[in-house]
């Protein structure tokens, strides 16, 4: 990786490109600490320290803190998220998006680019409409607002809707102009601005003024070290792992020249979906928590069917609405990841597709009839190897909810390494393709 690094900034190219992105990532980061107008920072502070604060977890990991401070950029890139889910799963049952989607080419991705901008500005809207309700409702008494009313109200909302856009069109140039994979990678860079805390977690579980140096502390801190070193390197192999399908080709003779005769292979990523599935989930988990506050201003402190399903969402970044919450959060999120794997995988691989080339290009597998049977076979692999995927995913990404029942508070947990991991690997392959072609375009020329 380091080595690839070293070599993008040699190129001068590529040089320009990672500090362009390094100029929009500062941006991103300078936005985070930009307070909403009309927001009094010192209520937002009695809120974070008080006990009945919920306002924290993976949605304010995601938002690199924005959360909790409710910077402009408090609802970081969730809408865009959540609104290409919606357009994903509707291009399944409406025939005229799906084939805008599949046959549309070009012109069908700006269509379908467009469409998901819009459905995030509305989707936008709705949450910031939400998050102010929640605010101004459940945490009247801390006087979160300088002067509540519509003008406010209507700032805060146009601000946070204002923040979601400006983040998509970050996004954007990134992935343009920039190093590639930009909506990734903002999320990528959210995340490890909390890194610092989590260290110093871990500093204050060896070393307090009170006591002094801990051996209990000092265990507990080399288990976590430990622990995490090994969910990376797990993360690394089964991000890196492919089933490498055998593929013979058949010789051909055109004139006086013979085509073909070779041996080559199919590699089927063991998670070809990567973090996809886990940012999906945990997008649409927390999405009720943010919209459910429009339609009950009091619904924290209510009971029954929605209150619980506010509730529930909420749980998904905290444990304080009790364990039967987030056992049950858990055991959905995972359903959640493993679903949105299978999806994402055939989403991006269609084994009739392949079967079709393969046949088109003389080719067939060992021990394998070209046509259906071929299909048929790379359907049952990628089934076996999805599904082994999506339960990795989903067991890594359920370990912080599993320790929320322990005294630790270390935010830092699987879904984030999985995120963090995932998005590192996919930006490094995006360097080493670009070197490619610019050896490539440097040796034509």
């Amino acid at each position: 990786m380091f080595k690839t690094i070293k070599n993008a900034l040699k190129t001068p190219e590529i040089r320009k490109r990672m500090l362009y992105t390094l100029l929009l990532i500062v941006i991103f980061r300078f936005g985070c600490y930009i307070t909403v107008p009309g927001v009094d920072s010192v209520a937002l502070e009695n809120i974070k320290s008080s006990a009945t604060n919920s306002i924290s977890g993976l949605i304010d990991i995601i938002s690199g803190g924005a959360f909790s401070k409710l910077s402009v950029f408090a609802m970081t890139i969730t809408p865009y998220i959540t609104a290409s889910i919606v357009i994903q799963l509707l291009g399944m049952v409406i025939p005229s998006l799906e084939k805008l989607i599949k046959e549309g080419g070009e012109e069908g991705k700006e269509k379908i680019n467009k469409y998901t901008k819009m459905l995030t500005l509305i989707l936008a809207l709705v949450e910031a409409l939400g998050l102010y309700l929640t605010y101004s409702n459940t945490y009247k008494n801390y006087g979160v607002f300088v002067n509540p009313g519509f003008g406010t109200g209507a700032l805060f909302v146009l601000s946070l809707v204002a923040g979601t856009a400006f983040l998509m069109w970050l996004g954007e140039q990134i992935t343009s102009k920039g190093i590639g994979n930009g909506i990734s990678l903002i999320i990528f860079i959210g995340i490890i601005s909390s890194l610092p805390t989590a260290v110093t977690t871990i500093y204050r579980l060896i070393y307090t003024t009170e006591v002094g140096i801990s051996t209990t502390g000092i265990i507990t801190a080399i288990a976590i070290i430990i622990g995490a070193l090994i969910l990376v390197s797990g993360v690394v192999f089964v991000q890196e792992a492919e089933r490498r399908v055998p593929v013979q080709y058949a010789k051909k003779v055109v004139g006086r020249k013979m085509y073909g005769g070779q041996n080559t292979h199919i590699p089927l990523k063991l998670a070809m979906a990567g973090v996809m599935p886990v940012i999906f989930a945990s997008s649409l988990l927390t999405f009720p928590a943010m919209i459910l506050p429009m339609f009950n201003n009091d619904i924290a402190t209510s009971t029954g069917f929605w209150a619980g399903v506010y509730k529930f969402s909420m749980s998904t970044s905290s444990a304080q609405f009790g364990m039967g919450y987030t056992i049950a959060n858990a055991i959905i999120y995972l359903i959640l990841i493993i679903a949105f794997t299978y999806f994402y995988t055939y989403a991006t691989f269609n084994p009739a597709e392949v079967s079709n080339n393969i046949k088109k290009n003389g080719g067939f597998i060992p021990g394998i009839r070209a046509g259906k049977p071929t299909a048929e076979y790379l359907s049952s692999i990628m089934k076996k190897l999805t599904l082994f995927g999506g339960m990795f995913l989903s067991l890594i990404a359920i370990l912080p909810m599993l320790l929320s029942f322990t005294k630790l508070n270390i935010t830092f947990g699987g879904t984030s390494i999985l995120i963090v991991v995932g998005v590192a690997l996919e930006t490094v392959q995006q360097l080493e393709s670009r070197l490619v072609m610019r050896h490539y375009k440097g040796f034509l020329e």
